[in-house]
């Protein structure tokens, strides 16, 4: 049975793969493991896209909270 603590979770989505990258950046400055697929989810965000646009990042289940803390203060 697979750890529970190391599932991953969506975080959020973001708008195009550079934001993605910039996010997913940040998250291993932090010691934050991130994971990413194509998304046709979120704000704004209309199904079909083609590959390049949305992605959705993931972290292991026992960083979220960190991650969206991290996330946060960088929003701030």
């Amino acid at each position: 049975m697979a750890d529970a603590a190391n599932e991953p979770v969506s975080l959020t989505v973001a708008l195009n793969e550079v934001e993605a990258q910039m996010i997913r950046g940040l998250l291993a400055s932090n010691g934050i493991d991130s994971m990413e697929r194509p998304s046709s989810s979120g704000a704004g965000v209309a199904p079909g896209l083609v590959p390049g646009g949305a992605t959705e990042i993931f972290v292991h289940r026992s960083q979220l909270e960190d991650a969206q803390a991290l996330l946060q203060a960088d929003d701030a």
